[in-house]
C-alpha cells in the first residue's frame, strides 16, 4: 500500500469516568494530574474527567448514558433544538455539549488531533482496543501496543460507521480510540487491569512522540473483530422478565469461537439453551451495563486489516 503522510499529534486528549463507576480511566487521570502530564508544548496533553457528576455518584450515568451522545445528529440537536441548556436539559446532553465544545467541534480543524478514552468492562475482555472505520492512526497505534505487551493479548474491535454517525466519546478528535479492559466489577479498581491501561497509556504516548520525531511504522496486518449482532437472555412472553443466566461454558470465554450447539444459556428451571447460529465470536459476554440494553453478549467476525506505512507529514 501506498505511504500515507499526517499532521503533527500535536493536542491529545485522555479521558475518563466517560461512565461513572468504570474506576481505571478515573484513577489515571489522577495519576497523570500528579505526574504534571498536562503541559503545553510540542504535544499537549489534555485530561478530562467526562462525566464528573456521575463518577461522585460512582454510576453509569445520571440520565443519559454519555457514550452514546456523540453522533454528528445528536450533537447538532443539542445546539439547534434545545436551546439555550438550562437545568432541564438532561445532564449528559449538556456534557456532550460541553465535551465537544472543549475537545472539538467534532469534524473540525480545531479538534483534538487524538483522543483516548479509557473504560472498563465487566467481561474478561483483556486489553481491547475500539477503532471507528479505516483510521491508520490509531489502527498503527493498536499494531505498536501489540508489538510491545507481551502480558495479555491485545485485541481490537472495528466499528464500520462513518465519523458523523460515531457514537462514542473519541469519535470528537480527528482520530480517537477506546481503550477497554476487563474483567473489572463496576465501582471497583484492580491492580491488575489498571496496570494493563497504564501500560497501553503509555505505549499511546510512546507512539505519539516517535511519529511527531519523524519515525516511519511501516505497514502489515492487524486483526480485528466486527460487531456483527447480538444476543438477548431468554425471557418471560409476558412479563419480560429473564429466564436464564449466561452457561457455565459461555461465561468468560469472550473471543472464543461459538459453534452452533455450544451451550449459551441455563434456563432457571435447569434446562440448557444452545447456540444455533452461525460461527462467530462472543464478546462483552454478560456485561452489566448491557443488561439494560437487553444485550447477553455482543457477536462479531474476525476479519484481517492491511495498513499503509504512515509518517509525519514534513513542513
Amino acid at each position: 500500500m501506498e505511504h500515507v503522510f499526517f499532521p503533527p499529534l500535536s493536542r491529545v486528549a485522555v479521558c475518563g469516568g466517560t461512565h461513572g463507576n468504570e474506576m481505571s480511566g478515573v484513577y489515571m487521570l489522577r495519576e497523570l494530574k500528579k505526574r504534571h502530564i498536562e503541559q503545553d508544548g510540542p504535544v499537549s496533553l489534555i485530561t478530562v474527567l467526562s462525566n464528573p457528576r456521575a463518577v461522585e455518584s460512582c454510576r453509569r450515568y445520571i440520565d443519559k448514558d454519555l457514550n452514546r451522545c456523540f453522533t454528528s445528529q445528536m450533537l447538532r440537536q443539542v445546539e439547534k433544538n434545545l436551546g439555550p441548556l438550562t437545568d432541564d436539559t438532561p445532564y449528559e446532553l449538556k456534557r456532550a455539549h460541553e465535551l465537544n465544545a472543549q475537545l472539538g467541534p467534532k469534524g473540525s480543524q480545531e479538534a483534538v488531533d487524538l483522543l483516548c478514552d479509557i473504560h472498563n468492562t465487566t467481561s474478561n475482555m483483556g486489553l481491547c482496543l475500539i477503532l471507528y472505520s479505516a483510521d491508520w492512526i490509531p489502527l498503527h497505534i493498536l499494531k505498536h501496543i501489540q508489538s510491545k505487551m507481551t502480558s495479555t493479548p491485545v485485541r481490537a474491535i472495528f466499528i464500520d460507521l462513518p465519523a458523523s454517525e460515531s457514537y462514542s466519546l473519541e469519535s470528537v478528535g480527528k482520530h480517537g480510540l477506546t481503550l477497554e479492559v476487563g474483567p473489572q466489577p463496576n465501582g471497583v479498581l484492580r491492580a491488575d487491569i489498571y496496570n494493563l491501561v497504564k501500560e497501553a497509556v503509555e505505549l499511546t504516548f510512546e507512539f505519539v512522540q516517535k511519529f511527531n520525531a519523524g519515525h516511519t511504522f511501516e505497514g502489515g496486518e492487524v486483526e480485528a473483530y466486527t460487531m456483527e449482532d447480538s444476543v438477548d437472555y431468554p425471557r418471560d412472553p409476558t412479563t419480560g422478565e429473564i429466564t436464564a443466566s449466561v452457561h457455565s461454558e459461555l461465561q468468560d470465554k469472550d473471543f472464543k469461537l461459538l459453534k452452533p450447539g455450544d451451550p449459551i444459556f441455563k434456563r432457571f428451571s435447569g434446562e440448557t439453551v444452545t447456540y444455533k447460529g452461525e460461527e462467530l465470536y462472543p464478546f462483552f459476554i454478560n456485561e452489566c451495563a448491557y443488561y439494560e440494553k437487553k444485550i447477553a453478549f455482543v457477536l462479531g467476525e474476525k476479519v484481517k486489516l492491511t495498513l499503509p506505512p504512515i509518517s509525519v507529514q514534513k513542513d
